[in-house]
């Protein structure tokens, strides 16, 4: 349990960096059409080297294009509003999510973030596990009705699943 390894580290410009929400750049995060990126957290910014973090603000009534991030993860946290995802190669999946809520988007996932609300902006925190704003545009035609997917993990059930 060594605590030695870096004594000679500069903690007080080396260390914990607080970026004030008003001070994000919206110019460094990849344009995606109906939607605003401003980037937090990035090399540039802070020196930041496997991970890229921001805001996403999607319009009311707005929606982008399907498009993936390579081989980018990213997790978004619902902030205010109410996101619908869309993904699959014919954006067949959906689901909803609201504040407080995370979504996590493997990489090369086909997908399309929708603000689900006429009237209000949804606001969203982005984390990606890396610096390139890798946005890859897909040119799909999404089926007319897509399967609502729920949440199902180790601890919570199908509730489609035939008992």
């Amino acid at each position: 349990m060594g605590h030695d390894h870096h004594h000679d580290t500069d903690w007080k410009h080396d260390g914990v960096q607080v970026i004030p929400g008003d001070q994000l750049d919206p110019t460094s995060a990849g344009k995606t059409a109906g939607m605003n990126r401003a980037t937090a957290i990035n090399l540039a910014r802070n020196g930041a080297q496997k991970i890229w973090a921001g805001t996403v603000h999607i319009h009311a009534n707005a929606k982008t294009g399907a498009h993936h991030h390579g081989d980018l993860e990213s997790v978004i946290y619902v902030v205010k509003g109410k996101a619908r995802m869309r993904w699959g190669n014919n954006l067949e999946f959906v689901a909803e999510a609201g504040p407080g809520d995370f979504i996590f988007v493997p990489p090369y996932v086909p997908h399309q973030e929708i603000n689900a609300s006429s009237d209000e902006t949804l606001e969203c925190v982005l984390v990606r596990s890396g610096q390139e704003p890798v946005v890859v545009n897909l040119d799909i035609e999404p089926v007319e009705k897509p399967e609502n997917v729920p949440w199902v993990d180790p601890i919570h059930a199908d509730p489609n699943a035939k008992r």
